[in-house]
């Protein structure tokens, strides 16, 4: 069985425009390695680093980060978006989308394209987490 083999880890101030630099820096990870999905990949960091930014108390204090986290295991792809958490709020997915509104689709979209995913708290945030298989 083949090891786990991290791609690469960045940390991002977590604010809006690190969005972009998020999906920058995976699309560069991916860039060469024959990813048939990376696509998706960037989109559902965007999703997630987008959370992060508005959702977690990482985007709420001065100088609050972000952590995206990419590897590889057997063919899947797996992503990691390590933020500050939050007492507040914790990752739900709407069930009912409302396809006209600016929001509410993150999770949804996480839930419709990858082949697994979830969340767990640590010591010290959360971590909201995908995978994404061969097609």
């Amino acid at each position: 069985m083949k090891e786990l083999e991290t791609l690469g880890q960045v940390e991002l101030p977590a604010e809006a425009t690190s969005v972009p630099r998020a999906r920058h820096y995976v699309r560069e990870l991916l860039a060469g390695s024959a990813c048939a999905r990376t696509d998706d990949a960037l989109l559902l960091v965007s999703e997630l680093v987008t959370n992060a930014v508005c959702h977690s108390d990482s985007g709420r204090v001065p100088g609050g980060r972000i952590i995206v986290a990419v590897a590889r295991h057997n063919g899947t792809l797996h992503c990691d978006v390590i933020d500050a958490g939050s007492a507040g709020h914790t990752p739900r997915l709407h069930t009912e989308v409302d396809f006209t509104s600016d929001g509410g689709r993150g999770l949804w979209l996480v839930q419709e394209l990858a082949t697994a995913w979830g969340w767990n708290e640590t010591a010290t945030g959360r971590v909201v987490w995908f995978q994404l298989g061969r097609p």
